[in-house]
């Protein structure tokens, strides 16, 4: 690498990996699924929000895109209005849409407890490039 390159300061800092991460996000409510043969549930929910909304954490640009959670409840269901509240959590907020996407995966098993779940987010174009995260719980392990 080129001297030049290396004397440069990091454009991204480690506060700008971390924003957001440590944000009171609101509870997800939950209420009891009225669906549990033998401890296992055997349906998959998907929860689709078209409309979010976040803010770079570095340019302060808004991020548009379509989180998707699917999960399969154990003993809890999210309960929609909070999950609606909980998204809009996210609105002004300064954050990564990688940690988006880990933070909702997060917050969606600390709440509801499933037995699996998946959280996507495909994040609209900026400068050309959109962006699609996936992240999975349980977390698979390192090979």
């Amino acid at each position: 690498m080129p001297k030049s390159l290396r004397s440069k300061s990091p454009r991204y800092t480690a506060e700008h990996a971390s924003a957001g991460l440590d944000h009171n996000f609101p509870e997800i409510e939950t209420w009891p699924n009225q669906f549990l043969p033998s401890g296992q549930s055997g349906y998959e929910i998907v929860v689709d929000d078209p409309e979010f909304t976040s803010v770079c954490p570095k340019t302060g640009l808004p991020d548009f895109g379509n989180i998707v959670i699917r999960y399969e409840p154990d003993r809890l269901c999210l309960e929609l209005k909070s999950l609606k509240e909980y998204l809009r959590a996210y609105r002004n907020l300064g954050i990564f849409q990688e940690n988006v996407v880990n933070q909702v995966l997060k917050d969606v098993v600390r709440w509801a407890r499933p037995v699996w779940a998946e959280v996507k987010g495909e994040f609209r174009p900026r400068g050309g490039i959109s962006t699609v995260v996936i992240a999975r719980w349980p977390r698979g392990k390192k090979s």
